[in-house]
């Protein structure tokens, strides 16, 4: 989907950040601008807070079973080839 810079001040903004980061185009500009705002915003998150929907993901899978052994699972496996 096309990206259309409407705001003088945007588009030389994205005009400087292609020149000092030796984008190619204003889209790269763009790009590389994006990905390191969110980059940045994402490193202000605490650890905790950015893998609670993991954890909260592998709690509804249900407790682990004790009595698994993952030797005899992987064996079973590589016996099945």
């Amino acid at each position: 989907m096309p990206l259309y810079i409407r705001d003088d001040k945007v588009d030389e903004l994205a005009e400087q950040v292609m020149q000092a980061t030796g984008a190619k185009t204003k889209t790269d500009a763009v790009r590389q601008a994006l990905q390191a705002a969110l980059a940045a915003k994402l490193d202000k998150i605490p650890l905790a807070d950015r893998i609670a929907p993991i954890q909260a993901r592998l709690a509804a899978l249900g407790p682990v079973d004790p009595d698994f052994d993952m030797k005899s699972f992987t064996d079973e496996m590589w016996e099945g080839d």
